[in-house]
């Protein structure tokens, strides 16, 4: 059995963390527009935003320790369409991970709601744009837009993970796995 080549713990828990992270913004913000304005829907929209402070630092950290880490080679049987669209795909999530946040941020200055990660005030975010309800419109399009995209290229990440672990076996999957080869 060949060796695998797999990624760093580093950043296994790092995919691991904005993974989570994704999903869980993922699912807050598709349900939380629908709630009645309550003190539930406020600390929901609170959450969601946290996660996505978070989500991005986590992603800045990630793209840094990238620089200096680059990922193990795909398998080398992989068709080149196959390897082009695994590295467009993976292009497209990075910067949508550093995109639907500042997205989000921006939105939230626009609508002239601060963003104050885990509720600290000292971690208040400046606002990046004074308060206008037109661009706070758009801006919440462009955002909600943006999540769309993530949530299909998700999907495709992880359709293509499995096909390729299943039906391909070329034990991919089996390099970002926490507790995998390392």
């Amino acid at each position: 059995m060949p060796r695998i080549l797999a990624y760093t713990r580093t950043a296994v828990t790092l995919h691991w963390l904005v993974a989570v992270g994704v999903v869980a913004g993922l699912a807050l913000g598709f349900t939380m527009v629908d709630l009645p304005f309550s003190p539930r829907k406020l600390s929901t929209y609170a959450y969601h935003k946290w996660i996505g402070v978070t989500v991005f630092v986590l992603m800045v950290v990630r793209l840094g320790w990238r620089l200096g880490h680059p990922p193990p080679p795909l398998p080398a049987g992989m068709p080149r369409w196959q390897v082009a669209a695994a590295r467009a795909v993976h292009v497209l999530l990075y910067g949508l991970l550093l995109a639907i946040p500042l997205t989000g941020w921006l939105y939230s200055s626009a609508a002239g709601v601060p963003t104050v990660p885990f509720g600290i005030a000292l971690l208040q975010l400046p606002d990046l744009l004074d308060r206008n309800k037109e661009i706070a419109d758009l801006l919440r399009f462009v955002h909600r837009s943006l999540n769309y995209a993530m949530a299909a290229l998700v999907a495709l990440h992880v359709g293509a993970a499995l096909v390729h672990h299943l039906t391909d076996h070329h034990r991919i999957l089996w390099r970002m796995l926490p507790g995998g080869p390392r």
